[in-house]
């Protein structure tokens, strides 16, 4: 078998490793804010009430292509069927498809860059444990890997085909989310270098292969296309592909102002280096830095024979632009850095293939014993980051993540629920300031009757199930429940659990002795039943885990 062929071989094992360390109990961790945020917002989409915001949410790609697997998967367009696996299997395909994409360009960097930039990708902790988060950033990294592979294909053949494939990955960038005009502005910049770096030859001809302005056409064409589709809603809201364009000054405002999720500049490089908290392990992906910074020598001292020149210059000055704007603007999430890593991930895959060409057979095996040993230790720290510790602050991955007391608190509410005659219609309050009770409406789809209040209103009857902020509203709820109501007519309520919900919320569930009562009476067997079949609905986000 030839090199090339074994090459694909590999990487296609690649592909099967990053399926497995990516798919199995995806409903097993809690769901962040986020992911219920962006849940509601699917809501609002079967609804037919999806509206792109300006100001928040970012693109609906995320939201329509969800359609997919929930049709997939039986669930339709019944909301209330849809489980964690149902949203989270969206950004583990493009997890996994990033690694199948590094084929695209491996005939230019060899088929050795090729298979550990694929190996890297697949056993990244960060990638891992982010390819089963249901936000945007996982779609907008493989579309813009999509963009890069297909745009140089199209660059080395010149055929129609890879310039209307870069064109509709464009499109889906621009759909995903609004950071990817810092990837666009990033490979501006890259080509401008590989322009300068080759200006003797003064032929932006010589570098495309000569780009036919129909193909170009073409390709603006889909872009255009697939936006104007996403944003307007597929043609039923066409101010929001105004409003595409006029979000950017919200998002330049966010990036520079006011104080939250606001870390020094080397906020990245620290989470990717090593991280340890409390007595939990060590998490470092200073390998793949070590290797980035390797191929990116390799690179500019022209020593990687099997990489065309051009690609490499192209993802060196991409991936440390891209590195260096994130790393500047003050504001930061820890899944902001997936676009910058993963050039540094390809950069690493270079950079190994360079090490594995040093000296003679014997020290090159001894290299690819200690690459093979650092991918497994990799694929370890991403077991524990998506398994063990994927709701654990000692994770650096984990970011105001919501604590599993949260299936305690849907236990609680179902208990007292399956004993009272309404059912899943039992009357329930859930009272936070500034709305921050995420993602207890995700947890609480299926019940009909919730009301979401960020007070306690003195005028509306009290539910004989209550959930607030402690000590927020403690006090003013007391003074509703056993202060205002006349003598003879006040219900006496008892506090059902008290829970932290993410750091810095705390929950505590008030339930009347009449509900409790019923609960206290109510044939246990049947009540276990409730339990069961919800926990099964729920798609087993109670389990223990592989």
């Amino acid at each position: 078998m030839s090199w090339a062929k074994t090459g694909c071989v590999l990487v296609l094992a690649a592909v099967l490793l990053a399926g497995a360390l990516r798919v199995p109990h995806l409903a097993r961790r809690p769901m962040h804010t986020d992911e219920a945020v962006h849940a509601d917002r699917y809501r609002l989409l079967l609804d037919g009430q999806y509206r792109y915001d300006p100001t928040e949410y970012h693109g609906p790609t995320l939201n329509y292509l969800t359609l997919i697997p929930a049709l997939l998967s039986g669930a339709g367009f019944s909301y209330a069927q849809i489980t964690e696996t149902t949203l989270r299997i969206v950004p583990v395909f493009f997890g996994v498809l990033m690694v199948a994409l590094v084929w695209l360009i491996a005939r230019d960097t060899g088929s050795a860059a090729a298979v550990m930039a694929a190996l890297l990708t697949a056993v990244s902790p960060v990638m891992v444990f982010y390819s089963r988060y249901y936000i945007q950033e996982m779609l907008l990294v493989a579309f813009t890997f999509g963009l890069i592979a297909c745009g140089w294909r199209y660059v080395r053949e010149g055929r129609l085909f890879w310039a209307m494939a870069a064109g509709v990955f464009a499109g889906l960038m621009y759909a995903t989310k609004e950071t990817c005009i810092i990837a666009f502005g990033s490979m501006g910049v890259a080509l401008l270098a590989v322009l300068l770096i080759r200006q003797r030859r003064q032929s932006l001809a010589e570098l495309t292969g000569g780009i036919r302005g129909r193909h170009a056409a073409a390709a603006l064409g889909l872009a255009g296309i697939v936006v104007v589709l996403f944003y307007s809603s597929f043609l039923t809201y066409p101010r929001g592909v105004l409003d595409s364009l006029l979000t950017f000054q919200t998002y330049f405002d966010r990036a520079g102002g006011g104080v939250a999720h606001h870390h020094p500049w080397y906020y990245y490089l620290k989470l990717l280096a090593g991280y340890r908290f409390a007595d939990g392990p060590v998490f470092s992906e200073g390998l793949i830095l070590v290797l980035a910074v390797v191929g990116t020598v390799g690179v500019l001292w022209n020593r990687c024979r099997a990489l065309h020149p051009d690609l490499g210059r192209f993802l060196v000055v991409y991936s440390w632009t891209m590195a260096v704007i994130y790393s500047l603007i003050p504001y930061k999430t820890p899944w902001c850095l997936l676009g910058f890593y993963h050039g540094m991930i390809l950069l690493a895959g270079i950079g190994a293939a360079w090490l594995l060409s040093f000296g003679p057979r014997g020290v090159r095996v001894v290299w690819l014993i200690l690459l093979v040993g650092g991918a497994a230790h990799l694929g370890r720290q991403a077991y524990l980051a998506a398994y063990v510790y994927d709701a654990d602050s000692r994770n650096p991955w984990v970011y105001a993540h919501t604590s599993r007391n949260v299936f305690l608190i849907v236990d609680e509410v179902n208990k007292i629920a399956a004993a009272d005659p309404a059912g899943r219609d039992m009357y329930i309050q859930v009272i936070v300031p500034e709305n921050d009770y995420w993602p207890l409406p995700w947890y609480l789809r299926r019940f009909g009757n919730v009301s979401y209040d960020t007070m306690v209103h003195n005028g509306v009857p009290a539910a004989p199930l209550i959930i607030a902020k402690y000590p927020d509203v403690d006090a003013a709820l007391r003074h509703k429940l056993y202060v205002l109501p006349p003598p003879g007519q006040k219900e006496m309520y008892m506090t059902l659990f008290e829970v932290e919900l993410r750091p810095q919320l705390t929950l505590r569930g008030y339930v009347s002795y009449s509900a409790w009562q019923r609960f206290e009476y109510s044939d246990t067997t049947d009540v276990e039943a409730v339990l069961n079949a919800d926990r099964k609905a729920s798609d087993g986000s109670q389990g223990d885990g592989p």
